[in-house]
């Protein structure tokens, strides 16, 4: 079968019925005899598909000297499916289809599918860390997976230098910095950086990439294309993309893609970006605002414990500080408090207390004055609705190794004092939240330590930790309490430290709130020291002689 050779014009004769029934068909038709495979017949359809019945590629005689019954292949860059059809013994017939664009919509999906796949992947990637570096790795990673040979990334200009990501496929990514002065020598990279929307890709010369862009032996820069990273208010960053070889090219479906993953990628960067900013503020407020190390005041033992809620703020509403002696006051000034809050706008009022705190500290020591000019203080904030509890105490060394303490309250837990007997009692401290209303009421105490005695302040994240069988009982007064008795006899850090490691057990090691103690102790005397007084001393629960009555301010 010759397609090279037109219809014979023996086919003329053909009825005019069965020419006119085959013309009104849309699927191109050829007639053909059996025993020499001529062409008796095409329609108007075929003769359209096919001018002349050229066959280029020779799929049809291919098909017809095989006796197949079906071929496609690729005409005149047209794509065309035949399909053979026996009529009766001498004769068959081809019916012919153009395909060119079932198969361009196949390819258009297809291609459509990828993206969707790239995008899909470079979402979960993408969000999977807050590490800004490793975002930045990522992006190169996925950029010269789905959109380039090479892949740059370079972060916006800290200190007159930005750092950069590098990355060719098969190598491993490279890193850097570079001078400010020099991103001007890439084509766009100012542009995208300065937040401009992006060039497209045929205005970019790729000549002129400068040899640092690229590593020795990746060949002449075919395409180029610079996109920004779009981020919070400013570029986080922009994207260089390059393409080998002198017939590469970006086109615009490319283009579009690559500018879709940069917003992407760039809303990735910003946000661990923002992230790591947020991790430098957190730091800040820590040196400032976690526990202070406590000093050592001499016949005096303190030990303090902190545990947040939030771990990974470190940082929360309650808090202890230790003030020490000035030249007018001999006395150490010791404070624990629970702020109204929690997280970072408990930590900020948590300051401002702690501040206040130390600024009272120079001008005086009596505890339940210090409550009340802090209540002045918390009520002509400008921030309303925030109020805290606080027991203030000053500390003094006594007669044969006693320790004088003398506290004072506001809405805050009374103190516990652990007696050489082992028994516990609360101390009998009585006053008004700090920062709600104008007068506020303090019922201050004074009570003396024998030596080896200890009191414990305490948050009442401690009592009404959740936990137990159930999960949900408060650990309570009374379980604290035993939890002190059962501490007769040990050092403060080791008291401290058992308190909190049952009430650890207690809520299963998930602290819901936070909880902070600081205690106070008289150090147990040694045999020679009560060789040298006598013997041991009587430690009753004394309240001082002179207490003070109510106060008011």
């Amino acid at each position: 079968m010759d397609l090279r050779t037109p219809v014979t014009p023996l086919l003329a004769p053909a009825p005019a019925l069965l020419r006119a029934a085959l013309d009104a068909s849309a699927e191109a038709v050829l007639l053909c005899r059996a025993s020499d495979d001529t062409i008796l017949l095409a329609n108007a359809a075929a003769t359209e598909l096919l001018p002349g019945l050229v066959a280029t590629g020779g799929a049809l005689a291919r098909a017809t000297a095989e006796q197949a019954d079906s071929f496609t292949d690729e005409v005149a860059e047209r794509h065309l499916h035949g399909r053979r059809q026996a009529l009766d013994a001498d004769h068959y017939a081809w019916y012919l289809r153009d395909i060119t664009e079932e198969i361009r919509r196949a390819e258009a999906h297809e291609a459509e599918q990828a993206r969707t796949a790239f995008l899909a992947e470079a979402g979960r990637r993408l969000s999977s860390s807050l590490h800004q570096r490793r975002c930045v790795r990522t992006t190169v990673e996925l950029a010269v997976a789905h959109l380039a040979d090479a892949a740059v990334v370079v972060l916006p200009t800290r200190h007159r230098q930005s750092e950069w990501v590098r990355l060719v496929q098969g190598e491993a990514a490279e890193e850097g910095t570079l001078r400010d002065k020099v991103l001007g020598e890439v084509p766009g990279l100012e542009e995208a950086l300065g937040g401009f929307p992006p060039i497209p890709s045929r205005w970019l010369d790729a000549s002129q990439v400068p040899a640092w862009l690229l590593p020795e032996g990746f060949g002449p820069v075919g395409a180029l294309l610079v996109t920004p990273l779009p981020g919070n208010a400013e570029p986080a960053g922009a994207l260089v993309l390059a393409r080998r070889g002198p017939d590469a090219v970006f086109s615009a479906e490319d283009e579009m893609l690559a500018r879709i993953f940069a917003a992407r990628a760039g809303a990735a960067v910003s946000a661990a970006a923002l992230y790591r900013e947020q991790v430098d503020t957190t730091a800040i407020l820590q040196a400032d605002l976690l526990p202070p190390e406590l000093p050592q005041p001499e016949g005096v033992e303190l030990v303090g414990s902190y545990q947040a809620a939030k771990d990974a703020l470190r940082i929360g509403g309650d808090f202890y500080d230790v003030f020490g002696p000035t030249e007018e006051s001999p006395e150490t000034v010791i404070a624990l408090g629970d702020v109204c809050g929690k997280g970072p706008e408990a930590a900020v009022l948590t300051g401002k207390v702690r501040q206040t705190l130390r600024a009272l500290r120079l001008v005086g020591s009596d505890p339940a004055a210090m409550l009340t000019v802090l209540n002045r203080a918390l009520l002509g904030s400008s921030r309303q609705h925030r109020f805290v509890t606080l027991v203030v105490g000053a500390i003094s060394r006594s007669e044969h190794g006693r320790v004088r303490l003398e506290l004072a309250t506001g809405g805050h837990p009374a103190p516990l004092v652990l007696r050489a007997d082992g028994t516990v009692e609360a101390v009998p401290v009585t006053g008004t939240l700090i920062g709600v209303v104008p007068q506020i009421l303090v019922r201050p105490a004074t009570i003396e330590l024998a030596p080896g005695e200890l009191c414990l302040m305490y948050s009442d994240g401690l009592t009404e930790a959740r936990g137990g069988a159930t999960g949900n009982e408060q650990y309570g007064e009374t379980r604290l309490r035993d939890a002190l008795a059962s501490c007769q006899g040990m050092p403060g850090a080791a008291a401290v430290e058992r308190v909190r490691q049952l009430v650890s057990d207690w809520v299963h090691g998930g602290v819901r709130d936070d909880i902070a103690m600081l205690a106070v102790r008289a150090p147990a005397r040694t045999k020679l020291s009560l060789m040298e007084t006598g013997g041991t001393s009587a430690s009753p629960f004394a309240i001082d002689a002179t207490r003070r009555g109510r106060r008011r301010s």
